[in-house]
């Protein structure tokens, strides 16, 4: 069974940047694409980035397009979500998740492994 090890999350002014970090165990991390999503306060858990299995596609949900970057290193089993100019409104707990397809699905339901998040919190 597939672990994900979501990390990075802080406490953070607007206009600051964070990396987040997803370390998966196993070896099949390659063969998968990997997904971020992040779930706010009283809010369903939304679609954020993903990225092929080589890194050579991604997407991004239209509110951090040009602001966050997806990235992946096969060879560390890791994925990386960077967040430059975040706003209050980024503020959210921010999950790493595996799929099994690819165009990315929006959906949560699509993906059969997550980590266990971590809080990013933008102050104004």
């Amino acid at each position: 069974q597939v672990q994900l090890v979501d990390s990075g999350g802080g406490l953070v002014q607007a206009g600051d940047s964070l990396r987040l970090s997803c370390a998966a165990s196993g070896r099949t991390f390659g063969y998968h694409p990997m997904a971020w999503f992040r779930q706010a306060p009283g809010k369903e858990r939304e679609f954020v980035a993903a990225i092929s299995t080589d890194g050579v596609s991604t997407d991004y949900e239209f509110s951090v397009k040009g602001r966050f970057t997806i990235s992946r290193d096969n060879a560390k089993n890791a994925a990386y979500l960077q967040m430059n100019s975040l706003k209050p409104e980024d503020t959210a707990v921010y999950y790493c998740a595996r799929s099994n397809y690819w165009p990315p699905q929006r959906d949560p339901d699509g993906y059969d492994a997550w980590g266990q998040g971590t809080q990013v919190t933008v102050s104004a």
